[in-house]
């Protein structure tokens, strides 16, 4: 994988660029919509292409290990020819997954045992298995398996969990450069910054990541309970620390404010369930605000739902007809509000960049974030 830099903002460390790999070009700042189990919750693959214009997915390791099953995938030839999806795919490698079943897990120096969420088999991640089973699943990027810690850990938590991320680091390392990829193209693995809210220890964290001098780099452990001004800080930290010339990728975050703010502050990548989770429970993400679609102020009102229209059922559907079908809960409407969704936080990345481009990124950015925060 290569990535070009094109241009920084000047008032800021915003930052335009484009990533080249086997499967396509992804222009940056980029959104990548989350397909967990292989799928985009209620998104067809020709809207994610066509309406929504991702240009990057992401699948997990853990949830695709589970189910389909390794065995499934390496006969589909990988999760591209699985899901018919030929863009480029980046795998979480299951660590936050595993961090979230805190009471069906043990971790280890080996590495993470843990008991399967559908039937309770029990199973063991270690690094060496996770870069196999992303090698099996084909993902043109692949994370390093890491301790995702609570936001609220304590110092010396929060230590020892970075002591064993940065040694799993090492062994993802040696296991990923001593094996090739299974279906013919390149595959790019990213570690992962962790280190809580503790700045030395992410100022440490940051300085080992750099000194992989992987492809690109990953901020992970954030957005997991701790305030939202330290989140900013930490960012602000590590990018003052990894390379400028690869991607950084800000994992599972988040609102429409927290992508601005990051940009801001030099990262390039994000994903984050909100746009599919919030839109199947009626909210609408918009350049003027937030809507909440089960309102009864909505349930006569027969304008489009985005007069915008950063998406084709933007302008094809009333507020008032999209407010019946999340009433009723008919699945249709919960397919409007997810393509919606992610269409709008394409827009905003993408405009996002077309300003870094134009230079006024840090005057747009402050009009921007007020109208965001609006409940409409």
């Amino acid at each position: 994988m290569k990535f070009k830099l094109e241009s920084k903002d000047l008032l800021s460390n915003a930052r335009a660029g484009v990533m080249s790999t086997d499967h396509g070009e992804i222009e940056t700042p980029i959104f990548m919509p989350v397909g967990t189990q292989g799928a985009v919750k209620a998104v067809h693959m020709t809207e994610l292409e066509e309406e929504v214009k991702a240009q990057i997915i992401l699948g997990n390791t853990y949830h695709l290990y589970l189910r389909p099953g390794l065995e499934i995938l390496e006969k589909a030839g990988g999760l591209h020819r699985f899901n018919s999806w030929d863009k480029p795919i980046l795998t979480d490698s299951g660590g936050f997954q595993v961090f979230s079943l805190a009471d069906i897990r043990k971790i280890r120096e080996e590495g993470a045992e843990f008991r399967s969420h559908i039937d309770g088999s029990k199973h063991l991640f270690t690094p060496e298995k996770v870069m196999d089973i992303q090698r099996i699943i084909g993902a043109d990027i692949i994370m390093a398996f890491d301790e995702c810690c609570p936001g609220d850990a304590d110092y010396g938590y929060a230590k020892r969990s970075l002591d064993l991320t940065e040694r799993w680091l090492d062994r993802c390392l040696d296991r990923f450069y001593s094996t090739e990829p299974k279906y013919g193209y390149q595959q790019s693995l990213f570690p992962i910054v962790q280190g809580c809210v503790y700045p030395d220890l992410r100022k440490r964290a940051a300085e080992n990541v750099a000194s992989k001098k992987a492809d690109g780099n990953a901020i992970g452990g954030l957005a997991v309970g701790e305030p939202v001004d330290k989140m900013y800080e930490m960012i602000e930290l590590v990018n003052e620390i990894l390379p400028e010339d690869k991607p950084r990728y800000l994992m599972g975050v988040g609102t429409p404010v927290n992508l601005l703010e990051a940009i801001e502050r030099g990262v390039d990548m994000f994903d984050c369930i909100m746009p599919t989770r919030n839109g199947r429970n009626g909210q609408l993400f918009t350049r003027f605000g937030t809507m909440n679609m089960r309102n009864r102020k909505w349930a006569d009102d027969f304008s489009p739902i985005d007069p915008d229209g950063y998406c084709f059922v933007d302008t094809l559907y009333t507020k008032a007809y999209l407010h019946h079908l999340v009433k009723v809960e008919e699945i249709l409407g919960l397919q409007i509000a997810s393509v919606h969704n992610l269409a709008f936080y394409l827009w905003l990345v993408k405009e996002a960049r077309r300003h870094i481009l134009k230079g006024d990124f840090s005057s747009w950015k402050g009009g921007m974030v007020k109208q965001l925060s609006n409940r409409l």
